[in-house]
């Protein structure tokens, strides 16, 4: 899921088909409501908190690229979340997506 305000970058016909070539959603709130993006930014907060801050010094944005990209994993197929039942958001989405297929 990629979630972006309303601005003008974020609502172009081009930006809005690179998330649907790659199989992503698009999670665009409705215009003047600060809610929709509470999400983004409690994961944006958590990310700079337990990767950012924590390791402090970086020797430039490859070293940020890679080690966001390992927390990024570490974060969907391993960390606990209390709003997914305590199991990682992978597992809950795996056990969500087979449950709604029996459906």
């Amino acid at each position: 899921m990629h979630h972006s305000d309303r601005g003008v970058q974020y609502t172009s016909i081009r930006y809005a088909e690179r998330p649907r070539d790659i199989g992503a959603v698009r999670s665009v709130g409705s215009k003047g409501d600060s809610y929709d993006n509470a999400a983004a930014e409690s994961v944006n907060s958590l990310y700079k908190k337990e990767l950012i801050d924590r390791d402090g010094s970086w020797d430039g944005v490859r070293d940020v690229t890679f080690a966001t990209m390992e927390w990024v994993a570490w974060y969907n197929s391993e960390r606990l979340h209390s709003a997914c039942g305590y199991i990682p958001p992978k597992e809950f989405e795996e056990t969500a997506t087979f449950s709604m297929r029996r459906w």
